[in-house]
């Protein structure tokens, strides 16, 4: 039986480039964002639910998702984001367990998930939770370079997500990543040797590497 890894981290924790170095190790990985992305491209099968929700403002054209728009309002209106989520996560959650089906044999793989702690549902579809774990400054710093976005926009978005201190009481796995890409590479080749040895029990205490 495949062993599940959830991967999350909060936004500029360099949750994306772990799941990378997973992929070039030859691990399944199932992007929850881009499930959802699927979902709602154009003519995408979540759109119609959308739609009755917020109506045209949110969309370009009848078959086209306006994708600013409607970030503006979940970030205005916390009650349209819980609306959004109660269409999307069920969406999400059954493409996650139809991707699954598709590795009957690997040894473990990843689902990578930024709101995995947030979502009882997605926890209970992993059998271990990996935190890509840095500081709050580092986070900062990050999409400030990554994106320009200014500090209380940066703030505003991990206000959205699990506190460091909470994703790190559901950890299992936690691996800094405040240094180098080389120092991150290293740190997960030895986490991918972990979890091949032990992929046979996903109920085991960890020392790692």
């Amino acid at each position: 039986m495949t062993l599940w890894i959830g991967l999350t981290g909060g936004i500029g924790s360099g949750k994306s480039q772990a799941a990378k170095i997973f992929s070039d190790l030859g691990v399944p990985h199932i992007d929850a964002d881009a499930l959802s992305r699927n979902l709602t491209a154009d003519n995408g099968i979540a759109l119609p639910a959308i739609r009755r929700l917020f109506g045209d403002k949110v969309f370009h054209t009848q078959n086209s998702l306006n994708r600013a728009a409607l970030r503006d309002l979940v970030f205005r209106r916390p009650q349209a984001k819980k609306e959004l989520e109660e269409v999307l996560l069920p969406l999400i959650l059954n493409e996650i367990k139809s991707a699954k089906t598709r590795y009957p044999n690997a040894a473990y793989g990843i689902i990578d998930v930024p709101l995995l702690i947030e979502n009882p549902e997605f926890l209970a579809a992993v059998d271990r939770v990996l935190v890509i774990d840095v500081s709050e400054a580092t986070q900062i710093l990050r999409v400030q370079q990554r994106s320009g976005l200014n500090t209380e926009e940066i703030k505003r978005i991990m206000n959205t997500q699990a506190s460091r201190k909470t994703r790190l009481l559901y950890a299992d796995d936690v691996l800094e990543n405040e240094g180098t890409l080389s120092e991150l590479t290293q740190k997960i080749q030895g986490l991918h040797r972990f979890y091949l040895g032990y992929s046979g029990n996903s109920k085991f205490g960890t020392s790692l590497p």
